[in-house]
């Protein structure tokens, strides 16, 4: 079983007469790349802050490391925030070494650090330029170069690819991956639903403010997808029993919806002693993005 790093338990939290939170409660363990998602208004910026100890909650607890959470907490935990902000007029160099320094490193090893890392996100050229002769891609990457250099526990990254072209995106995933491979933990606030089932292993969507869907990310899909097979078949499919719906996907494929409750495996006995040559029978499983949008939808009805 995997050691929590990240417990919220019970947190809310309002703005006045508005609830940003209602009870929210999950873990986040240790050495998982965690997906937090919600659409906009959904109180994960809330979450996150009261986590980073930039707001409190009204009521329930966060534990890091198995602890309340202390201010010292912070020197282990990364933040790279939705609204970006680096400092215009300075060096990259100064402004990653001044990162560096804020998380305990000293200045000569937070320059260090900072000069491999833009090497590894493919900057070495702008270490001496000012700020803001950057694009954004190249801003984007300096700033998640400044989160990770400290190698943080805990990271929590606020939509990290915004910004940035194809290329760039797989390349700040593949930092995600590392940093799973080394035991660190990654909380990533996304709306990039793809991104979620290639890097993710367990997710939390609230809605609302509160806690709709969490669990592994193949789990939820299962969870969450309507009773559908791919068959993939040489001729026709024929018509058998507790199907509801067979619909012809081209090239020999067809999508089956199963009536409610009926077992796959019947289905298939069914199909071959009608006659059907069957190549593949697969259960398909619902994208993200798609129970993104039912959980949503169903929670504004």
């Amino acid at each position: 079983m995997s050691t929590p790093v990240v417990i919220f338990d019970g947190i809310e939290k309002a703005y006045g007469q508005t609830v940003a939170l209602r009870g929210v409660s999950f873990d986040v363990n240790a050495g998982e790349i965690f997906g937090l998602l919600g659409p906009n208004g959904a109180g994960k910026s809330t979450l996150i802050r009261i986590l980073m100890d930039i707001i409190r909650a009204d009521k329930g607890r966060v534990l890091v490391f198995g602890e309340p959470r202390r201010r010292d907490h912070l020197d282990r935990l990364g933040y790279l925030p939705e609204e970006r902000g680096l400092y215009t007029k300075l060096a990259v160099i100064d402004v990653m070494t001044y990162f560096g320094s804020l998380k305990g490193l000293s200045r000569p090893e937070a320059k260090r650090r900072s000069l491999a890392w833009l090497e590894k996100v493919e900057l070495p050229h702008v270490a001496t330029w000012k700020v803001d002769r950057l694009s954004k891609g190249m801003s984007q990457k300096v700033q998640i170069a400044s989160i990770l250099l400290s190698d943080p526990e805990v990271c929590v990254l606020d939509e990290p690819t915004t910004g940035l072209d194809p290329v760039n995106v797989q390349m700040v995933q593949d930092l995600l991956v590392e940093r799973r491979r080394n035991g660190r933990t990654t909380i990533l606030s996304t709306h990039h639903m793809n991104q979620v089932e290639e890097l993710c292993d367990r997710v939390a969507l609230i809605n609302q403010g509160r806690l709709m869907v969490y669990g592994g990310v193949h789990e939820v899909r299962r969870r969450y997808s309507l009773p559908e097979i791919l068959v993939h078949a040489r001729g026709s499919l024929p018509q058998v029993p507790a199907v509801s719906r067979i619909t012809d996907q081209g090239e020999g494929s067809w999508k089956i919806l199963l009536s409610e409750g009926t077992p796959p495996h019947e289905v298939l006995a069914a199909l071959v002693a009608a006659g059907a040559s069957v190549d593949r029978f697969e259960p398909l499983l619902a994208p993200m993005e798609d129970i993104f949008v039912r959980v949503v939808k169903e929670g504004r009805a």
